[in-house]
């Protein structure tokens, strides 16, 4: 059977498969083949990790309002001040709270006493 040259339509699904492996190394970046499977692979990757990145960063504000409330004696504990801050209906998301725990510690403080003063 004679061999038939493919048009430019397999060409360019090759050529845009191909520029989503430009970083690849190896065989991963020459054989076509592999290259679909492994640009398949790195998709679903990206698409698990994107509700990953979300949960760990979440994760790590927990962790650091936690110490923080721990350290500088606002709360014995992360959920007790979650609990209170939705008690007195203080919305302030934990990416907000990990901030100022990080950056200015006093006005985690001045936070608490607002709970507190409240009650």
């Amino acid at each position: 059977m004679t061999r038939v040259p493919r048009g430019y339509i397999a060409r360019r699904r090759r050529t845009k498969m191909r520029s989503f492996a430009s970083n690849f190394r190896g065989a991963h970046l020459r054989l076509n083949r592999m290259i679909t499977q492994q640009v398949r692979r790195a998709f679903v990757s990206s698409h698990r990790d994107r509700g990953r990145q979300k949960r760990d960063f979440r994760r790590l504000w927990i962790t650091r309002i936690n110490a923080a409330t721990r350290i500088y004696k606002v709360f014995n504990s992360y959920s007790k001040l979650i609990h209170n801050l939705y008690k007195k209906e203080l919305i302030l998301n934990r990416k907000m709270l990990a901030q100022v725990a990080v950056s200015n510690p006093n006005n985690l403080y001045t936070i608490s006493n607002k709970i507190k003063i409240i009650n």
